[in-house]
């Protein structure tokens, strides 16, 4: 497909942008990525809400090959061939993808936004405490998490001490 029968199919849509993207182009709306127009053919995004009417139309998800295997992405369908003939019926699908695209985002973002809890034995979640390097954590480290006491952090001096003025050292003795 080239770039001048994509504008023409997309003039019912509306404003389209088309970008070259692996072995064809990316087609997006409003900043969002929702087709794909590859060698293999014309692919709109579809989700839970969409995806029915791609099966009715005895459509197949996206695939390709690896060496090793074939690769389905089940989140891309091949637009069926009777939308090509149908420029109306084919903006349809094609803002249904968009909804769908849109969609996929604000999940997406809502996923990202989540902050990380912590659940207590009450049942209630708690946000998670920051660990040292300000990452989100469980506070815990693993030694606790597997019932062990938390590492110490007195120097091998003060450990030394601690053990009656033995440095733990090899070689070394107490000279009286």
């Amino acid at each position: 497909m080239d770039r001048e029968f994509l504008v023409d199919l997309f003039a019912g849509f509306g404003p389209v942008t088309i970008r070259r993207m692996f072995s064809g182009f990316g087609i997006s709306a409003d900043g969002i990525n929702f087709a794909l127009a590859l060698r293999s053919g014309l692919y709109l995004r579809v989700d839970e809400e969409n995806v029915a009417a791609f099966e009715a139309a005895g459509s197949k998800p996206f695939q390709y090959q690896t060496r090793a295997r074939t690769m389905t992405v089940g989140s891309y369908w091949e637009v069926p061939a009777h939308l090509f003939d149908d420029v109306e019926e084919f903006a349809e699908w094609a803002r249904a993808a968009l909804a769908a695209a849109q969609r996929a985002a604000l999940k997406k973002r809502s996923r990202a936004r989540k902050p990380a809890t912590k659940k207590t034995g009450t049942g209630v979640e708690r946000p998670a405490a920051k660990t040292a390097s300000g990452r989100l954590g469980s506070g815990k480290t693993r030694a606790t998490k597997r019932g062990a006491a938390p590492p110490s952090r007195k120097s091998k001096t003060a450990k030394a001490a601690a053990r009656g003025g033995k440095s733990g050292r090899k070689g070394s003795s107490k000279r009286s």
